[in-house]
Protein backbone atom coordinates (compact mmCIF):
# COMPACT_ATOMS: atom_id res chain seq x y z
CA UNK A 1 0.00 0.00 0.00
CA UNK A 2 1.31 3.45 -0.83
CA UNK A 3 2.50 5.95 1.67
CA UNK A 4 -0.25 8.81 2.71
CA UNK A 5 1.01 12.86 3.77
CA UNK A 6 -1.11 13.98 6.85
CA UNK A 7 -1.82 17.09 4.28
CA UNK A 8 -3.35 15.05 2.10
CA UNK A 9 -7.51 16.70 3.13
CA UNK A 10 -9.60 13.33 1.24
CA UNK A 11 -8.66 9.60 0.16
CA UNK A 12 -9.86 6.89 -0.94
CA UNK A 13 -8.58 3.52 -1.22
CA UNK A 14 -10.95 0.72 -3.21
CA UNK A 15 -9.65 -2.25 -4.27
CA UNK A 16 -5.85 -1.11 -4.17
CA UNK A 17 -6.72 1.82 -5.95
CA UNK A 18 -6.06 5.51 -4.27
CA UNK A 19 -8.09 8.58 -5.04
CA UNK A 20 -7.31 11.99 -3.16
CA UNK A 21 -9.87 15.16 -3.77
CA UNK A 22 -9.46 18.19 -1.96
CA UNK A 23 -13.82 18.38 -0.25
CA UNK A 24 -13.90 20.32 2.73
CA UNK A 25 -17.27 19.12 3.87
CA UNK A 26 -18.72 15.83 4.94
CA UNK A 27 -16.84 13.10 6.38
CA UNK A 28 -13.11 12.87 5.53
CA UNK A 29 -11.35 8.99 5.62
CA UNK A 30 -7.45 9.97 5.70
CA UNK A 31 -5.13 6.79 5.80
CA UNK A 32 -1.63 7.74 7.15
CA UNK A 33 0.61 4.46 7.01
CA UNK A 34 3.22 6.29 7.77
CA UNK A 35 2.01 7.02 11.13
CA UNK A 36 -0.03 3.96 11.48
CA UNK A 37 -2.88 5.80 11.83
CA UNK A 38 -5.90 6.82 9.95
CA UNK A 39 -8.04 9.99 10.75
CA UNK A 40 -11.76 10.56 9.89
CA UNK A 41 -12.47 13.91 9.80
CA UNK A 42 -15.65 15.95 10.03
CA UNK A 43 -16.24 19.41 7.55
CA UNK A 44 -12.47 19.59 8.77
CA UNK A 45 -12.38 18.89 12.35
CA UNK A 46 -10.84 15.34 13.50
CA UNK A 47 -13.44 13.41 15.20
CA UNK A 48 -11.48 10.19 16.05
CA UNK A 49 -8.42 8.04 14.65
CA UNK A 50 -8.16 4.54 14.09
CA UNK A 51 -4.41 4.02 15.18
CA UNK A 52 -2.51 0.65 15.47
CA UNK A 53 1.34 1.66 17.13
CA UNK A 54 3.41 -1.27 17.52
CA UNK A 55 3.79 -0.76 20.99
CA UNK A 56 0.12 -1.73 21.31
CA UNK A 57 -1.66 -5.02 21.34
CA UNK A 58 -5.05 -4.53 19.57
CA UNK A 59 -5.91 -1.05 16.92
CA UNK A 60 -7.75 1.25 18.85
CA UNK A 61 -10.00 4.15 17.68
CA UNK A 62 -7.95 7.16 19.90
CA UNK A 63 -8.95 9.79 20.74
CA UNK A 64 -12.58 10.50 20.07
CA UNK A 65 -14.26 13.86 20.13
CA UNK A 66 -17.68 15.71 20.30
CA UNK A 67 -18.94 17.67 17.82
CA UNK A 68 -17.98 20.88 19.74
CA UNK A 69 -14.40 19.17 19.75
CA UNK A 70 -14.83 18.14 23.28
CA UNK A 71 -12.81 14.92 24.09
CA UNK A 72 -14.49 12.47 25.64
CA UNK A 73 -11.98 9.52 25.58
CA UNK A 74 -9.15 9.03 28.38
CA UNK A 75 -5.95 10.30 27.82
CA UNK A 76 -3.57 7.71 29.36
CA UNK A 77 -1.63 5.71 28.60
CA UNK A 78 -1.00 7.27 25.39
CA UNK A 79 -1.10 11.12 25.85
CA UNK A 80 -2.03 11.45 29.77
CA UNK A 81 -3.74 14.67 30.69
CA UNK A 82 -3.53 16.13 34.46
CA UNK A 83 -5.89 14.50 37.11
CA UNK A 84 -6.56 10.80 35.37
CA UNK A 85 -6.84 7.94 36.89
CA UNK A 86 -3.97 5.35 35.81
CA UNK A 87 -5.60 2.22 36.27
CA UNK A 88 -5.92 -0.14 33.30
CA UNK A 89 -3.46 0.60 30.91
CA UNK A 90 -5.14 -1.81 28.12
CA UNK A 91 -7.67 0.81 27.98
CA UNK A 92 -7.39 2.87 25.39
CA UNK A 93 -9.74 4.64 23.27
CA UNK A 94 -12.46 2.53 21.91
CA UNK A 95 -11.67 -0.98 20.82
CA UNK A 96 -12.79 -4.92 20.31
CA UNK A 97 -11.82 -7.78 22.33
CA UNK A 98 -11.90 -10.59 24.79
CA UNK A 99 -10.71 -11.99 27.46
CA UNK A 100 -10.63 -15.85 27.01
CA UNK A 101 -10.48 -17.28 23.51
CA UNK A 102 -9.04 -21.02 23.55
CA UNK A 103 -7.81 -19.78 26.94
CA UNK A 104 -5.72 -16.81 25.78
CA UNK A 105 -6.28 -13.67 27.76
CA UNK A 106 -6.67 -10.82 24.92
CA UNK A 107 -8.31 -8.01 26.98
CA UNK A 108 -5.81 -7.58 29.68
CA UNK A 109 -2.76 -7.56 27.01
CA UNK A 110 -0.09 -4.81 26.74
CA UNK A 111 3.51 -3.40 26.32
CA UNK A 112 3.72 -4.24 30.02
CA UNK A 113 3.39 -7.92 30.53
CA UNK A 114 6.24 -9.53 31.17
CA UNK A 115 8.31 -12.03 28.87
CA UNK A 116 7.25 -14.93 30.82
CA UNK A 117 3.12 -14.19 30.79
CA UNK A 118 3.22 -13.53 27.65
CA UNK A 119 2.00 -16.95 26.21
CA UNK A 120 -1.18 -16.25 28.27
CA UNK A 121 -2.05 -13.47 26.47
CA UNK A 122 -2.90 -12.64 22.63
CA UNK A 123 -2.78 -9.95 20.51
CA UNK A 124 -4.84 -8.76 17.67
CA UNK A 125 -2.10 -7.62 14.33
CA UNK A 126 -3.21 -4.76 12.24
CA UNK A 127 -3.04 -5.67 8.32
CA UNK A 128 -4.21 -3.72 5.98
CA UNK A 129 -6.85 -0.79 5.26
CA UNK A 130 -8.86 -2.12 2.29
CA UNK A 131 -11.17 0.61 2.24
CA UNK A 132 -11.31 4.34 2.69
CA UNK A 133 -14.16 5.95 1.54
CA UNK A 134 -14.66 9.53 2.17
CA UNK A 135 -18.98 10.98 1.38
CA UNK A 136 -21.01 14.12 1.87
CA UNK A 137 -22.90 11.82 4.60
CA UNK A 138 -20.84 9.01 5.53
CA UNK A 139 -17.15 7.97 5.54
CA UNK A 140 -16.54 4.44 5.46
CA UNK A 141 -13.16 2.46 6.71
CA UNK A 142 -12.76 -1.15 6.44
CA UNK A 143 -9.37 -3.41 8.11
CA UNK A 144 -8.30 -6.64 8.31
CA UNK A 145 -6.35 -7.52 10.97
CA UNK A 146 -4.97 -11.31 12.98
CA UNK A 147 -6.11 -12.25 16.15
CA UNK A 148 -2.59 -14.24 17.20
CA UNK A 149 -0.95 -15.75 20.03
CA UNK A 150 2.42 -15.06 21.33
CA UNK A 151 4.05 -16.83 18.95
CA UNK A 152 2.09 -15.21 16.52
CA UNK A 153 0.11 -18.05 15.39
CA UNK A 154 -3.55 -17.00 13.43
CA UNK A 155 -6.16 -17.76 15.51
CA UNK A 156 -8.55 -15.53 14.07
CA UNK A 157 -8.90 -13.19 10.68
CA UNK A 158 -11.05 -10.79 11.29
CA UNK A 159 -12.70 -7.82 9.23
CA UNK A 160 -13.91 -4.59 10.30
CA UNK A 161 -15.73 -1.86 8.81
CA UNK A 162 -16.38 1.12 10.42
CA UNK A 163 -19.14 3.90 9.27
CA UNK A 164 -19.05 7.00 10.26
CA UNK A 165 -22.09 9.53 9.83
CA UNK A 166 -23.68 12.33 11.72
CA UNK A 167 -24.54 15.66 11.47
CA UNK A 168 -25.02 18.54 13.74
CA UNK A 169 -24.89 17.63 17.36
CA UNK A 170 -24.57 14.01 16.98
CA UNK A 171 -21.93 11.44 15.62
CA UNK A 172 -22.03 8.31 14.71
CA UNK A 173 -19.82 5.23 14.89
CA UNK A 174 -21.32 1.51 13.42
CA UNK A 175 -18.84 -1.30 13.88
CA UNK A 176 -19.56 -4.43 11.95
CA UNK A 177 -16.60 -7.12 13.10
CA UNK A 178 -16.53 -10.55 11.11
CA UNK A 179 -14.07 -13.18 12.90
CA UNK A 180 -13.17 -16.18 11.08
CA UNK A 181 -11.80 -19.37 12.49
CA UNK A 182 -8.04 -20.40 10.62
CA UNK A 183 -6.77 -23.64 11.23
CA UNK A 184 -8.10 -25.21 14.70
CA UNK A 185 -10.91 -24.29 16.43
CA UNK A 186 -11.19 -21.33 18.83
CA UNK A 187 -13.70 -21.02 21.74
CA UNK A 188 -15.08 -18.07 23.37
CA UNK A 189 -15.48 -19.06 27.02
CA UNK A 190 -17.74 -16.71 29.34
CA UNK A 191 -15.82 -14.03 30.36
CA UNK A 192 -16.45 -10.78 32.20
CA UNK A 193 -13.97 -9.50 29.82
CA UNK A 194 -15.08 -7.66 26.95
CA UNK A 195 -15.93 -6.98 24.27
CA UNK A 196 -16.67 -3.06 22.67
CA UNK A 197 -15.79 -1.08 24.96
CA UNK A 198 -14.62 2.85 25.44
CA UNK A 199 -12.27 4.33 28.15
CA UNK A 200 -13.76 7.42 29.31
CA UNK A 201 -12.44 11.02 30.42
CA UNK A 202 -12.24 12.01 33.28
CA UNK A 203 -15.99 13.39 33.62
CA UNK A 204 -17.69 10.39 32.90
CA UNK A 205 -16.86 8.77 35.90
CA UNK A 206 -19.35 8.37 38.60
CA UNK A 207 -18.43 10.54 42.02
CA UNK A 208 -16.92 7.67 44.72
CA UNK A 209 -15.13 8.00 48.03
CA UNK A 210 -12.79 5.66 47.50
CA UNK A 211 -8.90 6.73 47.27
CA UNK A 212 -7.43 5.88 43.79
CA UNK A 213 -4.55 6.47 41.61
CA UNK A 214 -3.78 9.14 39.44
CA UNK A 215 -1.60 10.65 36.62
CA UNK A 216 -0.32 13.98 35.90
CA UNK A 217 0.50 15.16 32.20
CA UNK A 218 4.29 13.95 32.10
CA UNK A 219 2.70 9.85 33.57
CA UNK A 220 3.69 10.27 36.93
CA UNK A 221 1.43 8.29 39.41
CA UNK A 222 -0.03 9.66 42.48
CA UNK A 223 -2.50 7.88 45.13
CA UNK A 224 -4.62 10.13 46.29
CA UNK A 225 -7.95 10.72 48.22
CA UNK A 226 -11.14 11.03 47.02
CA UNK A 227 -11.78 14.29 44.35
CA UNK A 228 -15.02 14.47 42.77
CA UNK A 229 -14.58 17.64 41.41
CA UNK A 230 -15.95 17.46 37.45
CA UNK A 231 -16.49 14.11 38.23
CA UNK A 232 -20.80 13.42 37.82
CA UNK A 233 -20.93 10.16 35.28
CA UNK A 234 -24.68 8.86 35.41
CA UNK A 235 -25.20 5.09 33.38
CA UNK A 236 -28.58 4.26 32.26
CA UNK A 237 -29.94 1.65 30.07
CA UNK A 238 -32.90 0.29 27.75
CA UNK A 239 -34.50 -1.38 30.79
CA UNK A 240 -34.53 1.69 32.83
CA UNK A 241 -31.41 0.65 35.18
CA UNK A 242 -29.27 3.54 36.64
CA UNK A 243 -25.42 4.60 37.72
CA UNK A 244 -23.14 1.30 37.79
CA UNK A 245 -25.09 -0.67 40.56
CA UNK A 246 -28.31 -0.88 37.92
CA UNK A 247 -26.25 -0.88 34.88
CA UNK A 248 -23.40 -3.29 35.35
CA UNK A 249 -24.23 -7.10 34.47
CA UNK A 250 -27.12 -6.73 33.20
CA UNK A 251 -28.75 -7.46 29.90
CA UNK A 252 -29.88 -4.24 27.57
CA UNK A 253 -30.51 -3.65 24.11
CA UNK A 254 -28.58 -0.27 25.09
CA UNK A 255 -26.48 1.42 27.52
CA UNK A 256 -25.91 5.64 27.61
CA UNK A 257 -23.37 7.26 29.62
CA UNK A 258 -23.92 11.55 30.60
CA UNK A 259 -21.98 14.00 31.87
CA UNK A 260 -21.41 17.44 31.98
CA UNK A 261 -18.16 18.23 31.24
CA UNK A 262 -17.40 22.23 31.99
CA UNK A 263 -20.51 23.25 30.74
CA UNK A 264 -21.05 20.91 27.98
CA UNK A 265 -23.98 18.04 28.17
CA UNK A 266 -22.64 15.26 26.26
CA UNK A 267 -24.09 11.23 25.90
CA UNK A 268 -22.39 8.91 24.63
CA UNK A 269 -24.25 4.94 23.77
CA UNK A 270 -23.21 1.77 22.84
CA UNK A 271 -26.76 -0.04 21.00
CA UNK A 272 -26.11 -3.76 20.38
CA UNK A 273 -28.04 -5.26 17.33
CA UNK A 274 -30.38 -7.63 18.00
CA UNK A 275 -28.86 -10.59 15.46
CA UNK A 276 -25.24 -10.25 17.56
CA UNK A 277 -24.49 -13.24 19.63
CA UNK A 278 -25.65 -13.29 23.29
CA UNK A 279 -27.94 -10.25 22.30
CA UNK A 280 -29.37 -8.64 24.21
CA UNK A 281 -25.76 -7.95 25.31
CA UNK A 282 -24.76 -8.05 29.05
CA UNK A 283 -23.28 -4.36 30.32
CA UNK A 284 -19.24 -4.21 31.60
CA UNK A 285 -19.93 -0.40 32.53
CA UNK A 286 -17.88 0.72 35.57
CA UNK A 287 -18.16 3.82 37.46
CA UNK A 288 -14.35 4.28 37.54
CA UNK A 289 -14.64 5.34 33.74
CA UNK A 290 -14.83 1.59 31.25
CA UNK A 291 -18.03 1.48 29.37
CA UNK A 292 -18.59 -1.64 28.07
CA UNK A 293 -20.92 -3.92 26.08
CA UNK A 294 -20.21 -7.69 26.49
CA UNK A 295 -22.09 -10.32 24.37
CA UNK A 296 -20.32 -13.24 25.48
CA UNK A 297 -19.91 -12.54 28.99
CA UNK A 298 -23.33 -13.93 30.95
CA UNK A 299 -22.27 -16.46 34.07
CA UNK A 300 -19.08 -14.24 34.33
CA UNK A 301 -21.38 -11.15 35.49
CA UNK A 302 -24.24 -13.10 36.65
CA UNK A 303 -23.73 -16.37 38.23
CA UNK A 304 -27.86 -16.99 37.83
CA UNK A 305 -27.42 -17.22 33.83
CA UNK A 306 -26.66 -19.44 32.07
CA UNK A 307 -22.55 -20.31 31.20
CA UNK A 308 -22.61 -19.19 27.07
CA UNK A 309 -19.65 -20.39 25.23
CA UNK A 310 -19.00 -19.76 21.77
CA UNK A 311 -16.98 -22.10 19.38
CA UNK A 312 -15.81 -21.64 15.56
CA UNK A 313 -14.63 -24.53 13.83
CA UNK A 314 -12.07 -24.34 11.09
CA UNK A 315 -13.39 -21.57 8.62
CA UNK A 316 -16.23 -20.91 10.31
CA UNK A 317 -17.14 -16.77 11.49
CA UNK A 318 -19.23 -15.61 13.19
CA UNK A 319 -20.45 -11.11 12.88
CA UNK A 320 -20.66 -8.38 15.96
CA UNK A 321 -22.60 -5.37 15.26
CA UNK A 322 -22.84 -2.12 17.39
CA UNK A 323 -23.10 1.43 17.31
CA UNK A 324 -21.47 4.24 19.19
CA UNK A 325 -23.54 7.52 19.32
CA UNK A 326 -21.60 10.74 20.74
CA UNK A 327 -24.29 13.21 21.28
CA UNK A 328 -23.78 16.92 22.46
CA UNK A 329 -25.41 20.05 23.63
CA UNK A 330 -27.89 18.58 25.30
CA UNK A 331 -28.31 14.83 27.27
CA UNK A 332 -29.88 11.76 24.80
CA UNK A 333 -33.03 10.29 25.85
CA UNK A 334 -34.49 7.10 25.71
CA UNK A 335 -36.90 7.58 23.18
CA UNK A 336 -34.10 8.87 20.92
CA UNK A 337 -32.05 5.62 21.69
CA UNK A 338 -35.38 3.56 21.43
CA UNK A 339 -35.63 4.74 17.72
CA UNK A 340 -32.16 4.38 17.23
CA UNK A 341 -31.85 0.65 18.31
CA UNK A 342 -35.13 0.05 15.88
CA UNK A 343 -33.68 2.02 13.11
CA UNK A 344 -30.23 0.04 13.61
CA UNK A 345 -31.56 -3.62 13.78
CA UNK A 346 -34.52 -3.25 11.44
Amino acid sequence: MKSFSKILVSCAIVAGTVTCGSAQKGVEIIPDDAQRKVDILYNGKLFTSYIYPTDLEKPVLYPIYTANGTVITRGFPVDPRPNERADHPHHIGSWLNFGDVNGLDFWNNTNLVPADKKPGFGSIRHRNVISAQSGSSQGVLAVTADWVDHTEKVLLKEETTFKFSGSGDWRIIERTTKLTAQKETVTFTDNKEGMIAIRMDRAFEEPTNSRAEFVDSHGTVTRVEPNNEGVNGKYRNSEGGEMEKGVWSKPAKWVSLSADKAGEKISVAIIDHRNNPGHPAHSHARGYGLFSTNNLGSQALDPNEPLFVLQLKPGESTTFRHMIVVKTNGFVTDDELNKMFADFTK
